[in-house]
């Protein structure tokens, strides 16, 4: 008789894998169960135990038992199947390249929020079509939750995009023609320079000053002297938490940027993207250079990254512009997607999900120092990445290759430098995907493997 239960659990999971049992059908009561299948209500109750426990259903208090939409993932890992001749027997491959971060619990906060959405009236009007403004109630959402350092856009500034690289793309799109010039740190986010190949731009690397925690960005001197050899029509920059290196500029800094930018007559693209992630940031460019620039911000890191809402705060005499890119581009936001974004910022959802974000930056940040420490990393305690200069006598192919067979896979510097040539042997690591225990195994075996050098030796 123990194992009965087990016997009727194995034919709802083959209900469940054949589609006569699909995501998010509700199942029968136990009782009711317990009738159609001629079976006991204590083992019913087994059997939707087991189904639970296999991760096949779900319970919710006060509504039932669901059928789950997707097999529950340990942690928040984003892990692929071991490689063919790739990772150690009975590991996954760990994935340091995507760096998607997932709070415990984020998921059952959202569908909370969302209960109300699903209703036949509101959904009806959550499904029409949206404009490039989105609606009045978004647009204050964002404003709310983009302000910061004493700066807060107004409403009116506001344009949405279906997920923020789309809000790059417009916003660059509106600055520089086909053919121009756009500015960028000498290693920049990979998908400025396909939106810019895409677009017809050429990309201008400027350098920055200082080292890890003593840089302090994009340095203007050297704006004005890739201005001089050609114009630029625009610079793109990431002010907090730059994407790999984790710098964030002072607040003197952004002035003095924006000053340059003023006298040079360019246009700016600030992506604050990760900036969420410093809760005592300074004050975006955009307070600084408010008439010249498009700040451009999304919910994918906030909360998850299937949720792609972009956020652009544009000059008032720019909105319509970025409104036409938006349309022309099909890059505008789903309502339904406004709506559920209105619905997670105004409800606090998006604020109880990035403190935990940030504390647990803090945390894998130990793991970190724990085995990286005796090397050359360029980070932030609020980063969920760095930036590792490799020690000689490695070069950055041959590590990757060598982590890669270890089952790990990494970001090769050369991604992120314009030109790419030019880039130092270094890699980034993304922290925020894998659950810790496993980010633990993978920086405790690239230390191991940087400090036993290439096969062969130099």
């Amino acid at each position: 008789m123990a194992q009965d239960f087990r016997r009727v659990a194995d034919q709802v999971a083959a209900e469940i894998a054949a589609g006569r049992l699909r995501p998010g059908d509700r199942l029968p009561t136990q009782r009711a169960f317990a009738r159609s299948r001629r079976i006991a209500n204590s083992t019913a109750i087994r059997v939707y135990g087991e189904l639970v426990r296999r991760g096949l259903a779900v319970g919710e208090v006060g509504r039932g038992t669901f059928v789950r939409a997707a097999p529950p993932s340990p942690g928040h890992a984003l892990a692929e199947e071991p490689a063919a001749t790739g990772s150690p027997a009975g590991r996954p491959m760990v994935n340091l390249e995507l760096n998607y971060p997932v709070a415990d619990g984020q998921s059952q906060l959202m569908a909370q929020s969302l209960a109300g959405l699903l209703r036949p009236d509101v959904l009806e009007a959550a499904t029409r079509p949206a404009a490039a403004d989105g609606t009045p109630q978004a647009r204050e959402a964002a404003a709310s939750l983009l302000a910061r350092g004493g700066w807060r856009p107004e409403a009116g500034q506001l344009l949405f995009a279906g997920n923020g690289r789309q809000a790059i793309a417009a916003a660059i799109a509106s600055f520089v023609r086909p053919g121009g010039r756009l500015g960028v740190d000498a290693l920049t986010y990979p998908l400025v320079k396909a939106v810019a190949e895409r677009l017809g731009v050429s990309l201008v690397a400027i350098a920055a000053d200082g080292d890890g925690a003593d840089g302090d960005g994009l340095c203007p001197e050297a704006l004005y002297a890739a201005h001089r050899s050609a114009p630029l029509s625009a610079v793109y920059v990431q002010p907090t938490l730059h994407n790999p290196t984790s710098v964030t500029m002072s607040e003197e800094r952004r002035a003095e940027l924006a000053e340059a930018c003023a006298r040079l007559d360019i246009g700016v693209v600030e992506d604050a993207t990760w900036a969420f992630l410093a809760a005592e940031a300074p004050a975006p460019l955009a307070a600084h250079a408010p008439a010249r620039t498009v700040l451009v911000d999304s919910l994918s890191k906030r909360l998850a990254p299937g949720l792609t809402t972009g956020f652009l705060v544009a000059p008032t005499d720019r909105t319509g512009l970025l409104a036409d890119a938006l349309r022309s581009g099909a890059w505008t936001a789903a309502r339904f997607n406004l709506e559920a974004a209105t619905r997670w910022i105004t409800d606090g959802t998006v604020a109880t999900v990035t403190a935990a974000k940030r504390a647990d930056t803090e945390a894998r940040h130990r793991l970190v120092q724990r085995h990286l420490g005796g090397f050359r990393i360029r980070t932030d305690p609020r980063a969920y990445y760095c930036w590792w200069e490799l020690p000689a006598p490695w070069r950055t192919d041959t590590f990757v290759a060598a982590a890669a067979a270890r089952g790990i896979a990494i970001t090769p510097g050369q991604a992120f430098a314009v030109p790419p040539h030019t880039a130092a042997d270094a890699v980034r690591i993304g922290l925020a995907s894998p659950p810790r225990e496993i980010l633990a195994y993978a920086l405790e075996k690239l230390a191991e493997l940087a400090a036993q050098g290439p096969p062969g030796g130099p």
